[in-house]
């Protein structure tokens, strides 16, 4: 919501919405979606000190993305909603906290935010080297990867566009989903009813084959393989919460069993000879590579902000690499993005292959349908 700049500063946002919270979001660039209290412009979470006639408002330690009073917070941690959610979470085999955070602090992350700040801490000697190394890596590790645009007629369904219109996508969407499984089916991942080839042998009973849909969205991708090759079981898992996801259209299908798990899965690239430092700062470069809205309240994953969001400030209060930063022309910017998204991936795919894998590493859509066209498949060789 967000207005242009004018004379090199930006404009105020528009009003708020009629009874909703005057509390600007700016990473969302809209106001609070909640209500404002009868007495006041704001909502409960967001009233200032000064009017609330109470302490301070600090972070829920179960969940930060709300706030409660200071003087509450023991009282309510005990009674927070995701603290059921993460005890059950906690009580499954397939959990291990932390496992895949990368951080030095067990079972925690390093978020975009504290990424950031290790950049700009950098000298500029340090600054101006880490970008040589990423430029030389890339020229000299970087996989070419071949284009594979792959659309089989086991999605003629979607393709033609007759699904259940109460599942909510874009068209390009099908297309990108299509190409995916076009993918998975010509490395040998899926064949027709829905039995994967991973395993000839323990898939010889369909019912018994699983989809496991890491960083699922709001699901869609495993709407397809429901549709179009018959996988009944399969579980999402996604850090975050979604509106209008699949879910609902494949619940009413009887002969799927689904479960949708929220937990954060995390990829570390090693190899390549890229320190832990260097790869945080990578992960926080690759967000150059794309610009629109890909901002989260959670930005620990690999995407995390825009472009357009290192503008915030205005440039005269930058200093030292946020400046350089801020003064690299968008053009090379997002260059300097593909490359570490490159370098990331290759680093994957080599880990994949010192697993004795068989794996691949593909452009599956035109870059015009989405600029996250990389493909990484993989399968057991005996």
């Amino acid at each position: 919501m967000g207005r242009a700049p004018v004379n090199g500063k930006r404009s105020p946002p528009p009003p708020p919405p009629p009874g909703r919270c005057h509390f600007w979001l700016p990473n969302k660039r809209r106001y609070c979606a909640n209500s404002s209290l009868p007495s006041s412009q704001f909502c409960g979470n967001h009233l200032p000190e000064s009017a609330s006639g109470a302490g301070r408002r600090v972070p829920c330690p179960v969940d930060p993305s709300h706030t409660v009073l200071e003087e509450n917070l023991e009282a309510h941690v005990g009674k927070c909603p995701l603290k059921k959610h993460v005890a059950a979470l906690a009580a499954q085999p397939y959990y291990s906290k932390g496992i895949n955070s990368g951080g030095g602090e067990t079972g925690r992350g390093v978020t975009s935010a504290e990424k950031r700040a290790a950049v700009y801490r950098l000298t500029e000697d340090e600054f101006q080297g880490l970008i040589g190394k990423i430029r030389s890596v890339h020229a000299a590790a970087a996989v070419v990867m071949r284009e594979s645009y792959l659309i089989t007629d086991a999605c003629d369904k979607w393709m033609g566009g007759q699904v259940d219109r109460k599942v909510p996508y874009q068209e390009k969407h099908v297309v990108q989903q299509a190409s995916i499984v076009g993918n998975m089916e010509a490395f040998g991942l899926l064949w027709r009813g829905g039995t994967e080839v991973v395993d000839r042998e323990s898939a010889a009973v369909s019912d018994h084959q699983a989809v496991v849909e890491f960083g699922a969205g709001r699901g869609y991708l495993t709407q397809v393989l429901v549709d179009c090759y018959g996988i009944r079981n399969v579980f999402l898992v996604e850090r975050r919460s979604y509106k209008l996801k699949a879910d609902r259209s494949l619940r009413q299908n009887e002969d799927v069993t689904l479960e949708r798990l929220r937990i954060d899965n995390k990829s570390f690239l090693s190899g390549l000879g890229i320190t832990e430092e260097e790869f945080h700062a990578m992960t926080w470069f690759s967000s150059w590579a794309v610009d629109g809205d890909h901002s989260s309240s959670d930005s620990s994953a690999g995407v995390e902000e825009t472009s357009s969001e290192i503008r915030e400030k205005p440039d005269q209060e930058a200093i030292g690499i946020e400046r350089i930063i801020r003064s690299i022309p968008a053009v090379e910017r997002a260059s300097l993005g593909f490359m570490c998204k490159d370098i990331i991936d290759t680093g994957r795919l080599l880990w994949l292959a010192q697993k004795g894998l068989a794996a691949d590493l593909v452009s599956y859509v035109p870059s015009n349908i989405s600029p996250e066209n990389h493909l990484l498949i993989a399968k057991c060789t005996s």
